[in-house]
Order: structure tokens, then sequence, then C-alpha cells
């Protein structure tokens, strides 16, 4: 659910997993009806980074091979959202564009969660916009904020500037 350009709640099912992944602004984040939060972790050494099985069979994830993380590739950029949220992985991006109604629920639990969520123009997440393609996301426990945006500094747009990417 979107109001006034952002969105306030939503919900994640991933049937094989048997995972619900359901939050508000108001409310926080559940994980299978118990409480969730997103990482603790203040460093981006052995942290678990989800990654788009595409992005790493294109060879886009290539970059941060040697960044100390942990690289793990899976589809749905929804569920990976949804799992940083819950604290279940510690960060995922996508440099890649994607469209605001796949990342929409995702972005909002982990803001919902108290995590750190972005456009690679380091902008919040804004819908219902009159393009809905966005240059791609950045999400991740509030400890690895910093640390991450430096990290994706080369990939990260800042505001107002156009992107490269198409």
């Amino acid at each position: 659910m979107v109001e006034n350009g952002q969105p306030v709640a939503g919900g994640i099912c991933n049937p094989a997993t048997n995972e619900i992944f359901v939050g508000s602004l108001e409310t926080g984040v559940t994980y299978n009806g118990k409480p969730a939060q997103p990482s603790a972790l203040s460093s981006l050494d052995g942290a678990l980074v989800l990654a788009s099985r595409s992005e790493v069979k294109r060879g886009e994830w290539k970059a941060f091979e040697d960044a100390g993380l942990r690289i793990q590739a899976m589809g749905s950029v929804a569920y990976k959202l949804a799992r940083v949220a819950a604290g279940l992985a510690d960060i995922t991006f996508t440099l890649t564009p994607k469209n605001e109604w796949d990342v929409a629920a995702g972005a909002l639990l982990v803001t919902a969660a108290g995590g750190f969520v972005s456009t690679l123009e380091n902008t919040p997440l804004r819908c219902n916009r009159r393009n809905p393609l966005l240059s791609g996301l950045i999400a991740c426990g509030p400890g690895l904020r910093s640390d991450l945006l430096t990290l994706l500094a080369g990939h990260v747009q800042p505001a107002g500037l156009p992107s490269n990417r198409g």
C-alpha cells in the first residue's frame, strides 16, 4: 500500500518456503507472526548479501567478490528485501533497473523494520511516479548504511544527476 508516493504497508509470502513477512510503518514487521528486525551488523566484513541470480550470471557482481562479503544468489527482489527486513540477510542491492511494483512492499518492510533503503541516486524510494522504473535499489540493516554506500560509491548517482543506466 502506497500513500502520497510512500510505501506504508505491505506483505510478502513465499509459499515454497512457508514464509510470511508483513509490516507497516506504524506496526513494524513480523516474520511468520513474530516481531522481526534487520541485521545489527556494523561492518561489511562477512555480511550476507543476497544478489540477483541473473546479475551474478551476467558478471555484474564480480566487482564485489573481494569485498569481504558472503554473496548468495537467489531470485525475487521482493523476497530478498523481505529477508533483509527480517534480519535473515544483511544486505541486498540491485544495480539494474527495477519497476517500483517489484520493490515497494519489500522496501517498505525494510524501512518499517528500521533498516535502510535507497535508490541508486541515494534518495528515498518514491512510488506512483509517471515513470515506474527505478535505476536500482540498496537495502541493509541500519549499521551497514555508511559502509555500503562507500562500497557502492562508483555505482550510486548523486541525487539530481542523470543515471547512465537504461
